[in-house]
Parts: structure tokens; C-alpha cells; sequence
């Protein structure tokens, strides 16, 4: 919601980041999860590089991508296009 409507509250943006890198895995969390919070934090201009690490590893690890539907592929890439990742 913050990065739709232009704004960005950095401290809550960085608390959620430390709470998704300190989990073990993200496999919790749905593709199009993922998906939206890479484009939040690109979004609010906010990026976090161990975030985005822990996400991409993630992804990367995977044995296929058919979970993730073609609106969560190109939103996840966008993201890390923005931040330049």
C-alpha cells in the first residue's frame, strides 16, 4: 500500500526485511508473494540487498518455475531491474 501511493515509511520497510531474512527459507511464501514484496521495496525505492539476495537465492534454487504465474515473473524482474540487481 505504501509504495502505491508514493510513500515509504523506511523503518517499517527495514523491519520487514530483517523478519524475511532472519527466516531459515522463504518457501513459506507464495511466488506472487515474492513478487509483491520485491516490487514494494523497488517501488518505495527502498531496496535491500540481503532481502533481494534471500529472495533471488530462493528463486534460483527452485527446480522449475511453475508456481509463479507471468504477472509474478515479470513483476519479480521489474523489481530487480529498478534496483538494479
Amino acid at each position: 500500500a505504501y509504495a502505491t501511493i508514493g510513500e515509504s515509511h523506511p523503518k517499517l520497510f527495514k523491519k520487514i526485511a530483517i523478519h524475511i531474512v532472519g527466516q531459515q527459507n522463504v518457501y513459506s511464501f507464495k511466488p506472487q508473494s515474492l513478487a509483491n514484496i520485491t516490487w514494494a521495496f523497488a517501488s518505495a525505492g527502498l531496496p535491500n540487498s540481503q532481502l533481494f539476495r534471500k529472495v533471488a537465492e530462493h528463486i534460483v534454487a527452485l527446480d522449475n518455475l511453475g508456481q509463479f504465474n507471468p504477472q509474478a515473473i515479470s513483476n519479480t524482474l521489474w523489481a530487480y531491474a529498478t534496483i538494479g540487481e
